[in-house]
């Protein structure tokens, strides 16, 4: 029998990272599987993205050309935009909100990738996800990232789909994403559980299933 796991009144707060081709998209899905049969209600949703409005902002964002900080300031608008309406409603019912990608991403992404600086960022994040309780930061109790080196994901990506500005970026740009994880990791080890993603999908799985059964939140 499996094992049934009451929500929490607080919720649970869970990110998946990684590079594009990382895998991360697929076994998010598969987790949410295995945490629904542990009993839990979840709400599965992406960054940015994830409201009507925040997705407006995703394509603007994944498609237009801005330079820099107009692209900070629209990512951390979408991501307010889906914390007021999703992520912290859905935490005070008690659910589990497993989200496709969070402010990690921008660290790395227009932090590492595009080179942005790092402190205006810090202050978005600040402003953005300042806790309404007053309890520091909203941020996600667990980060699950899928480290993948950047010329095997590119394989992977080849000939997948028509890429978006991002995923158009040179092996560098990925090379310089990877490290703005880990310098991520590095600040909030506590937070991240690393998952070697240059393996078979199966393996891959069986370390992620390693991590929520290590937390007792899946048997």
């Amino acid at each position: 029998m499996t094992a049934q796991i009451p929500a929490t009144p607080q919720g649970l707060f869970i990110s998946f990272e990684g590079i594009d081709g990382a895998g991360k998209s697929t076994h998010i899905g598969a987790l949410a599987e295995a945490l629904r049969s542990a009993g839990r209600t979840l709400t599965l949703t992406r960054e940015p993205g994830g409201t009507s409005l925040a997705e407006k902002l995703r394509a603007l964002v994944l498609h237009d050309p801005m330079e820099p900080l107009t692209e900070a300031l629209l990512i951390f608008a979408a991501r307010r935009d889906h914390l007021v309406r999703v992520i912290e409603p859905a935490l005070a019912r008690g659910e589990v909100v497993l989200c496709d990608r969070f402010t990690d991403a921008t660290f790395a992404y227009q932090g590492g990738g595009r080179g942005f600086d790092l402190d205006v960022l810090g202050q978005l994040e600040r402003w953005v996800q300042a806790d309404p309780a007053g309890a520091g930061l909203i941020q996600p109790e667990l980060t699950v990232w899928f480290d993948l080196p950047p010329d095997v994901a590119a394989q992977r990506l080849a000939g997948a789909r028509v890429p978006d500005k991002f995923e158009a970026q040179p092996v560098a740009f990925f090379q310089r994403v990877a490290q703005g994880y880990a310098d991520r990791m590095t600040h909030a080890p506590q937070r991240f559980a690393r998952i070697n993603a240059d393996q078979s999908p199966s393996a891959v799985w069986q370390d992620v299933q390693a991590v929520f059964k290590a937390k007792g939140w899946i048997s």
